[in-house]
């Protein structure tokens, strides 16, 4: 049984898309009961997506909608209505946390800002996440990972070799949402920590713009320093090593594929790579038989070695470094990633049953508890709770009717 820290917490979750429903979903992943509150009609606008590399769902699972809502119960309501916003204020009394991404004019329409929210509740923690923060003249825009956590703060720019006939975009979808909401659930965690040692409620503001900026953080502290961004190569420079150690780059293999090397000592590996790639001789050429050497003679070594590992392919490198002393890895795809022995070990992937019963499998959250994996649910189908949760509200059943027929719930 895996230990879940946040059973008892209730969250109440305003929001569409990937990036704050991740927050949701990873603290579901934690024990807590998070509730997703959808427009009556047209639920979490995400639902009409279901897109993966070409459309690919399978029955009820669509993996774009259960990553960022597993273990989430779902109601539909309409808040412009008196009976959906009853509801909803009647579902905030009873919450420690609510996480809304809508914009701020749609906040002030719908009056969900934390004035209001406080007004129900003055204990809850209220979570902004936006694209932009909270200030600014652009506080009010809306944006996705792609064009505001990648290319606007830096990601791309600083992948991207100086003579490509495009900017590299994003490796995988959501990526920015995903860690961006990952980073609220651990402001939230704080939250609670905080108002249960003070007494005090927090306002949290995360923003794709802020999560971008720290994933760069270094970088851009270094610029600061210096004015400077880092140099990237141009492709038509070759393959690139560090320009002092040929034990730090990607060095391509027979098939095609590719093996990164990251020894930041490369004269304490040196030798036992040479007898690795089975050129041991290099470890006593003059050019190389001393750090100060290798790191003076960088370029040649990394000629050779790129003229030895093309000769094998990514399967024999890996065979072979597998009792390699220093820090490597195979570059691998998603498929490889999702099937990947050492993630499998440590419980990484998780087995979750969709809505008819069959068992799929989804990346879990980056924490975890007690040495244990965490047990997943499904995310919820679209306005799955609304009954359950109106009548665990004390709601009853000529009341629960009364709401639908007049479009204040689903």
């Amino acid at each position: 049984m895996s230990h879940r820290p946040m059973e008892g917490v209730r969250v109440l979750e305003v929001s569409q898309f990937t990036f704050a429903p991740v927050a949701g979903a990873v603290l579901a992943d934690w024990g807590a009961d998070v509730i997703k509150v959808e427009h009556a009609e047209t639920g979490d606008a995400q639902r009409g997506l279901r897109t993966g590399w070409n459309g690919q769902s399978v029955g009820s699972f669509h993996p774009i909608m259960e990553h960022s809502n597993r273990g989430k119960r779902s109601i539909g309501l309409d808040l412009g209505t008196a009976g959906g916003r009853e509801v909803l204020d009647e579902l905030a009394r009873s919450c420690d946390v609510f996480i809304t991404n809508f914009l701020p004019d749609s906040r002030a329409r719908l009056n969900i800002d934390v004035d209001a929210l406080r007004q129900v509740n003055p204990q809850i923690i209220y979570v902004r996440a936006s694209a932009f923060g909270d200030n600014g003249p652009e506080a009010s825009r809306g944006g996705f990972d792609s064009n505001v956590y990648w290319a606007r703060m830096g990601s791309s720019a600083g992948l991207t070799p100086a003579d490509s006939p495009r900017p590299m975009s994003m490796p995988g979808p959501a990526y920015g949402d995903t860690i961006g909401g990952t980073t609220i659930a651990g402001g939230i965690a704080a939250a609670l920590f905080s108002r249960a040692q003070t007494g005090e409620p927090s306002e949290l503001d995360v923003s794709l713009l802020s999560v971008g900026a720290w994933a760069m953080g270094l970088a851009v502290d270094i610029s600061l320093l210096t004015g400077n961004s880092r140099p990237i190569a141009p492709l038509s420079d070759g393959p690139a090593t560090a320009p002092t150690n040929p034990l730090a780059g990607d060095y391509r293999t027979s098939d095609g594929r590719w093996i990164n090397i990251s020894f930041l000592q490369p004269g304490r590996y040196w030798r036992d790579f040479c007898k690795h790639i089975g050129r041991a001789d290099l470890a006593d050429d003059p050019r190389f038989d001393s750090a100060e050497g290798l790191m003076a003679n960088a370029a040649a070594a990394a000629d050779i070695l790129r003229g030895e590992l093309v000769s094998r392919s990514f399967a024999e490198w890996i065979e072979a470094f597998g009792t390699l002393e220093g820090q490597w890895a195979p570059v691998q795809n998603s498929v490889e990633v999702g099937l990947d022995e050492q993630l499998r070990a440590n419980g990484y992937i998780v087995t979750v049953d969709d809505a008819e019963g069959h068992p799929r499998q989804l990346v879990a959250n980056p924490v975890q508890f007690d040495r244990t994996p965490p047990a997943l649910r499904r995310a919820p189908q679209f306005a799955e709770h609304t009954d359950e949760l109106l009548r665990e509200l004390g709601y009853c059943e000529e009341k629960i009717i009364e709401l639908k027929i007049e479009g204040a719930a689903t």
